[in-house]
């Protein structure tokens, strides 16, 4: 008997949220297809009727969790109202971001690993880096080689600081790091807007 369209597509959800997540727990090499496929309640067998090869499955699931980590962001960020740049710089360098790494932004997560990975996989990254740039830009109300220049900075200062207070073993050193990287990107934002 075969399956539907739709079950397929279930199965196919299923497969990418359960890889999206474990790429953000324990990195894109540590992804095993056959324990993925578990999680999802299928057969090993399945897997290539939703993917090529492993490398087509990692792909899609990096757009899955970025995908899962702006939408949560968004949400966060949106609740009073417009997004500014305070709003996406206190939802990302929060502790609960920091805390949660495998439903959080993949990008602190993924970020140095993704850099040594094929093109196809950094081009995701990159893509979705850029979308950020563009956020942070608007959210600043500004256009323009300034605008952009602010907009990489606070970025990549604000990933950079995810990255180390998730090293940080004391809760209280690693909340000085979020603390203190909200307070310089707020700081070059008044400089800049």
């Amino acid at each position: 008997m075969g399956h539907s369209r739709a079950e397929k597509a279930e199965s196919r959800r299923r497969i990418l949220d359960a890889a999206a997540t474990r790429i953000r727990e324990v990195g894109l090499d540590g992804v095993s297809v056959n324990e993925l496929m578990q999680s999802a309640n299928l057969t090993h067998g399945g897997f290539y009727g939703h993917f090529e090869s492993r490398s087509h499955l990692m792909v899609a699931a990096l757009e899955q969790a970025l995908a899962d980590g702006e939408t949560a962001s968004a949400a966060h960020t949106g609740k009073r109202g417009s997004i500014t740049v305070k709003s996406i710089v206190n939802s990302y360098l929060s502790p609960a971001h920091r805390d949660n790494p495998a439903t959080g932004c993949a990008i602190p997560t993924l970020g140095g690993e993704i850099g040594r990975a094929d093109p196809e996989i950094r081009a995701v990254m990159a893509e979705q880096l850029r979308r950020s740039f563009k956020t942070m830009e608007e959210a600043l109300g500004q256009t323009g080689p300034d605008a952009k220049q602010f907009a990489v900075a606070a970025w990549s200062m604000m990933v950079g600081a995810m990255m180390i207070s998730r090293v940080m073993a004391d809760d209280s050193e690693a909340d000085r790091v979020l603390a203190l990287a909200r307070k310089s990107v707020l700081d070059l934002a008044e400089t800049y807007g």
